[in-house]
């Protein structure tokens, strides 16, 4: 069956005004799709089934990406555990759900590494899921995404669909969330070191030891994924998609200090949690089918940077911290 996307057929992305929904209409743009489907929060609730029903019968899409989710860092995960599983399970059924009955044959489904266990094998395997037990500090929010994994699988099995799942390493770039209290840790220590660059601190806090090794992925990298996968005639599986390598959290702040121009010291508050003590995904699957990432995390950060301050207007004529923070409220991801 051949599964290729007509550059005029509707695609639509949920999630558009995301950093990773932003960037997958980036792409499709750059590659000459010209029917991109989008709507913001207020016009399409995707909590509400009833509405996302009705949208999928009107505007039947021939493709859909579905990287719409309620996300956030360890604080935010530990603090609201019954927001991220309700939010992100309702999300997940109304869309796949509507999209099948619209007759859409493709859809990809936007996950998260987390879904694999806390302690599995490094670098981790596609196979490795449901293996263990999973990290405790974001288990809602990964039972939610395995539940996703399971819909398309579920779906292909019963109904013939061609759904597929993305799992994602960690991601960074354009658009992203940098509320310290639901970021993650890039946006969140780039946040850190702008603002005390301009307050002109003599150090900057981390949480936990700095020992924990992290894989991140330049969202613009992505989303050639997302497309890559969409165009390949893949039809059902799960995909990691990373970098291949990764670092310290140390070594990532490191850089970031470097990358803002900020001159104090690192400290790390040992008594807040690591999280898990390492993730990195084998891109295997992804290598073999002929995608690479191409962004390193040095102009990965440097990008992300430029497209903050821009986004934000930060300058260093704004020294106080209220300034600064009501600056970056203009960045916070819809």
């Amino acid at each position: 069956m051949n599964q290729s996307i007509d550059r005029d057929a509707p695609i639509y992305v949920a999630g558009n005004r995301g950093m990773v929904g932003s960037a997958i209409v980036r792409r499709l743009h750059t590659l000459g799709y010209t029917n991109i489907v989008t709507r913001d929060r207020a016009s399409l609730d995707l909590l509400d089934q009833q509405a996302v029903r009705r949208f999928f019968r009107e505007e039947r899409p021939a493709c859909v990406f579905l990287a719409a989710a309620k996300v956030g860092g360890i604080y935010a995960n530990s603090t609201y555990p019954a927001d991220f599983i309700y939010n992100n399970l309702l999300i997940e059924t109304n869309v796949i759900h509507a999209a099948k009955e619209a007759g859409v044959d493709k859809l990809i489904f936007l996950g998260s590494s987390c879904i694999y266990p806390r302690d599995c094998p490094q670098p981790i395997r596609e196979e490795y899921l449901l293996t263990g037990p999973l990290e405790k500090t974001n288990e809602p929010y990964a039972i939610a995404k395995i539940a996703g994994i399971k819909l398309c699988e579920s779906y292909n099995r019963q109904y013939g669909t061609h759904y597929i799942s993305l799992m994602p390493t960690n991601l960074y770039g354009p658009n992203d969330n940098y509320d310290l209290q639901t970021s993650h840790v890039l946006p969140a220590l780039l946040r850190k070191a702008h603002e005390a660059k301009l307050r002109g601190d003599s150090k900057i806090v981390v949480w936990g030891s700095g020992t924990p090794r992290r894989e991140f992925l330049y969202v613009d990298d992505m989303a050639d994924a997302c497309v890559f996968l969409m165009e390949s005639g893949a039809t059902e599986g799960i995909f990691n998609i990373g970098a291949g390598e990764d670092v310290t959290i140390r070594e990532l702040a490191e850089l970031i200090m470097r990358t803002v121009g900020f001159e104090g010291d690192i400290v790390f508050d040992t008594s807040k949690p690591d999280g898990t003590p390492r993730k990195l995904l084998s891109v295997d699957r992804m290598h073999m089918l002929g995608w690479r990432a191409t962004t390193s995390l040095s102009d990965g950060i440097r990008r992300t940077h430029e497209s903050y301050l821009a986004a934000c207007g930060a300058t260093s004529s704004h020294p106080d911290n209220d300034a600064v923070a009501s600056e970056l409220a203009l960045c916070r991801d819809e």
